[in-house]
């Protein structure tokens, strides 16, 4: 179903900060959609199919594990031949931010970094999975030691045990860096002036770009760049908004610029990318 702008779904539970459930045995296909609040885990132990993270389809050949960002847009198309079994594990940004354990963040880190990981060692991450939920179940707070130590345990041997499929390049979250792109990745109005997110984060444009150049090697315009196109991408497919909204939605003054800005960054028209099957 295509609608006048991405569908927003939230499947956690209510103040806590992450939580761990078995993947639903009735999942087929689900409408592309993105959570804006929370880093997304899918672990799949059975299932055929596509999992469409953005405009990318990767496919479900268990044991696998998807990492879907909360600015990506996702949904699945599995077969009825094999019903889906798993994990779905959400992180919300407030438990990353609240720890202090680096170890921790690293893992974190370094998963954001991956769509997805084919695994090899299914047999110990399905016993790491079937532990958190229990303890996640029974512990009074997400914040237990317990449940940190499985968590940590889980995110090192995904890293481990997975054979990485399109990681993002220089995708690292250091300093400054970071912040620019926790800043681009909320939910409030793109804007297309690298000076914006400067002034927002208290440092010069010159800052920024150095910061970015270090940890991406790529300077804070283009950084900015991708994540628009991204977004333009993500409208185009998951919206029936026009070409002219969409260049609103996106900063642009007028629709001309933002079409030469989509072409000059994909080859085509944003009509055109839309029409592609």
């Amino acid at each position: 179903m295509i609608n006048n702008e991405l569908l927003v779904k939230d499947k956690s539970e209510g103040g806590k900060s992450i939580k761990v459930s078995p993947f639903k045995t009735t999942i087929r296909k689900t409408v592309p959609h993105r959570h804006n609040n929370y880093f997304e885990i899918i672990y799949l132990s059975a299932g055929r199919g596509y999992h469409l993270i953005d405009y990318q389809k990767h496919s479900v050949s268990p044991p696998v594990v998807f990492f879907v960002r909360r600015e990506q847009v996702h949904g699945f198309e599995l077969s009825d031949v094999i019903e889906p079994s798993g994990f779905v594990l959400i992180v919300k940004k407030i438990f990353i931010d609240a720890t202090t354990d680096g170890e921790l963040i690293s893992l974190f880190t370094r998963a954001s970094s991956y769509a997805c990981l084919y695994l090899r060692d299914a047999a110990t991450i399905n016993q790491l999975f079937v532990l958190l939920h229990k303890e996640y179940i029974a512990a009074a707070s997400e914040n237990s030691p317990v449940v940190k130590g499985l968590l940590k345990a889980l995110l090192a041997k995904l890293l481990e045990a997975g054979s990485p499929q399109l990681k993002s390049p220089g995708f690292q979250h250091t300093g400054l860096y970071q912040s620019y792109l926790e800043l681009l990745s909320m939910n409030k109005p793109v804007k297309n002036q690298v000076a914006h997110y400067a002034q927002q984060l208290n440092t010069t444009p010159q800052n920024l770009n150095a910061a970015c150049r270090k940890s991406a090697g790529q300077p804070a315009a283009i950084i900015l760049a991708e994540f628009i196109i991204s977004e333009a991408k993500r409208l185009l497919l998951y919206t029936n908004i026009t070409v002219n909204e969409t260049a609103f939605a996106l900063d642009f003054k007028d629709n001309s610029h933002f079409i030469k800005y989509f072409k000059k960054f994909t080859g085509l028209t944003p009509q055109v990318y839309r029409q592609i099957p």
